[in-house]
Order: C-alpha cells, then structure tokens, then sequence
C-alpha cells in the first residue's frame, strides 16, 4: 500500500470567540499566515501563553475559531506546565484539566481543555476505502528513519469530506521515531 504523510503536530491552541475576544479585544478577528494541510484550517499570526503551575509556555492559535477551547501539548510539555494532560481525541474534553491562557489583553481561566492529542490519520472516504478502514478504527502504523524506525500502535483513523490524507503525530512522538520534518508512515497489519 501506498505510504501518506506525517506530520508533526507541535503545541498549539484552538479557541472560541469568546476567548479570543477576551484575550485580543473585543471583535478580534484571528490573523491567518500559514494554510495547513487540513483544508480551512490555518495557522495565525497570534500567540498566547498557556500557564499552569510549574510553568508556562508560548503557543500558536490555530484557525479558525471553534465551539471550545482546546490546549494541545505534548506529555513533556504537560510536565513543564504542572498540568496532567490526558490523552484524547480532538474535541473530546470532558474530564480534561485547565490552566490559565495569557494574551496582550487579558487572561482566561479555563476549567478543561489541555490535551496531549491522540495521534490520529485524517482520511476522505475514498482513503478509508483504499486502506479498508472505518471511521474510528484503530490501527498501527510504521514510519521508517534511518536511525530510529518505529512502529505507533493505537492509531485512530479519523474519516470526513473535509479532510486531506495525512497522519498526525506530536512532538514527543515524532522525537521517539527521530523525524526532523514530515515523514511518511503506512499501515500494517499485527
């Protein structure tokens, strides 16, 4: 089968207009600069600082704005904040921790939302079909380096019309296969 690209997901924050009006002002609109690989989604010219009680940390917003806000860091970064940052799919936050979100023009304290994202494969349904999997299997994955090959287990597939073929992993998991940039991994079968 044919290998797909992964990507390295670094932290980042995803928020509700609510949040950003209290963080940017009111009527704040966010300011794209880089388009990602998800189609509509992008990354904005803003930043926050993402406080917990060991730490803080600078994080990019990523557009556009949605129903609920949402701290995605790696298991490192939690333990820098002081944060437990469990591990869940995107937008599934209940029983999540919160910490305290810093922009130019306030602070917000959000009582969930800090996740460490499930690595996850964003697939149309024309990808589903080539790989034969349904939306919310689980899966391996092997991404092959020249130094640190590895197989990722416990891979969900994610299938929508909205989404672009590309696997996502954070940081702590890209540093354990010894990817730099994107790579490329493929389905096996266990």
């Amino acid at each position: 089968m044919e290998k797909f690209l992964v990507e390295i997901s670094a932290r980042h924050v995803h928020l509700c207009q609510k949040t950003v009006d209290a963080l940017f002002g009111e009527g704040h609109q966010l300011t794209p600069i880089k388009d990602l690989s998800q189609p509509g989604q992008f990354a904005c010219e803003e930043k926050v600082t993402v406080i917990g009680p060991r730490g803080k940390l600078s994080c990019r917003i990523l557009g556009p704005t949605r129903k609920e806000d949402q701290i995605e860091v790696s298991l490192t970064e939690a333990r820098q904040l002081g944060i437990e940052a469990l591990i869940r799919e995107s937008g599934h936050l209940e029983n999540t921790n919160g910490c305290t979100v810093e922009g130019p023009c306030g602070s917000v304290e959000l009582a969930k939302g800090v996740i460490a994202a499930k690595r996850h494969i964003h697939m149309e349904p024309k990808d589903g079909e080539y790989y034969g999997v349904n939306n919310g299997d689980i899966v391996a994955v092997r991404i092959q380096t020249p130094e640190r090959s590895i197989v990722f287990d416990d891979t969900v597939v994610r299938i929508s019309d909205s989404y672009r073929l590309a696997m996502h992993i954070d940081t702590d998991e890209a540093n354990a296969a010894g990817l730099k940039g994107n790579g490329e991994g493929e389905i096996i079968k266990l």
